[in-house]
């Protein structure tokens, strides 16, 4: 399917309006940076004030990508469960994968007291919890990889991912009461999620696995749009089912779980992103809204960080509240405006 002139129009729009956003989030900070000295620091030339390239480049810079990375990351993988399951309320982290990285972090963290001194300092720090929290999600995907194996109903997938986040999510319940004022202050700062402590090493290791994500997903563009009327037409158009939801499920699992890896989990993004693009699109081509919705997730990314640094001050808001407070009405306004207009 071709694009229509007016998605065109739009795409035009969202590209200029992310490029815009990028530098004026890196603009933005205790430091205010102008947007002409970040344009000549980009292209290589040298900056008025040599603290302004430090900055620029160790902190702002990894921290804008980063950004840009996770929202492509959770709003394409909550693209790919919204139509596996027909489900405007399915999001990347509906298999368990966030729960999974959860439970691997709250063992680290919060049963530190029962690990070997030696052990438990790699676990704490920053590259220890995000191995740990991968491997949380290592294993909740390789169990539910497991049983999509022995199941033939999508919708009983769906189920074992809720049953799997129920399980991990009472575990670290458990962990929690019997944990320290500080485990549970620390838990809970890496719950919130940040995406400003990402070096340019793990910025490109995000990058590579968004990258591989999305080829996973464009490879099963044609499947996609057959899946949205239903299992049975799928089949009978010559669409591996079981291949494709597999494909879905590994793509997804690659998109989020590198993601909640690097930068914790960050609610909203994955869930509302993919009904904002179908709202502004109007369209049911996955090509058409799987590029909308990679534009868009960038677009909101960057708004809700510039919100969390707060302009011209030290503070900075935990992104995962920003995510769902500057969201969660937006989305409310469209699905309201769309009733309307119908």
């Amino acid at each position: 399917m071709s694009m229509s002139s007016q998605h065109k129009l739009l795409f035009g729009i969202l590209v200029l309006g992310s490029i815009a956003l990028f530098l004026i989030n890196i603009s933005l900070g205790s430091v205010f940076i102008p947007v002409s000295e970040i344009c000549k620091g980009i292209l290589g030339f040298k900056m008025e004030k040599e603290t302004w390239e430090i900055i620029l480049f160790h902190f702002r810079l990894p921290k804008a990508v980063t950004a840009i990375l996770v929202g492509i990351g959770l709003s394409v993988s909550g693209l790919l469960m919204q139509t596996l399951f027909r489900n405007p309320l399915a999001g990347p982290y509906v298999l368990g994968l966030s729960s999974g990285a959860s439970l691997g972090v709250a063992f680290v963290i919060l049963g530190s007291a029962l690990l070997p001194v030696s052990v438990a300092s790699f676990f704490l720090s920053t590259y220890g919890l995000t191995l740990a929290s991968g491997i949380g999600s290592f294993l909740v995907l390789a169990a539910v990889l497991l049983v999509a194996k022995r199941l033939k109903d999508t919708m009983a997938i769906l189920i074992v991912g809720l049953m799997f986040s129920s399980f991990t999510s009472a575990i670290v319940s458990v962990l929690t009461y019997f944990s320290t004022a500080e485990q549970l202050q620390k838990y809970t700062f890496w719950s919130l999620g940040s995406i400003s402590n990402l070096s340019w090493e793990e910025v490109t290791l995000l990058f590579i696995l968004i990258a591989i994500g999305l080829i996973f997903s464009i490879t099963i563009i044609k499947p996609l749009n057959a899946l949205l009327l239903g299992e049975r037409y799928a089949k009978s158009i010559g669409i591996h089912f079981k291949r494709t939801r597999l494909i879905i499920i590994i793509a997804t699992s690659i998109l989020a779980g590198s993601t909640t890896a690097l930068v914790g989990p960050i609610a909203f993004i994955g869930l509302a992103v993919p009904h904002m693009a179908k709202l502004l699109f109007k369209t049911s081509n996955h090509l058409v809204l799987l590029m909308s919705t990679l534009l868009l997730g960038s677009i909101m990314m960057l708004i809700c960080d510039s919100i969390a640094q707060v302009p011209n001050s030290e503070l900075t808001l935990p992104i995962n509240a920003i995510t769902s407070i500057f969201g969660a009405p937006i989305i409310v306004w469209l699905l309201i405006r769309k009733r309307k207009i119908q």
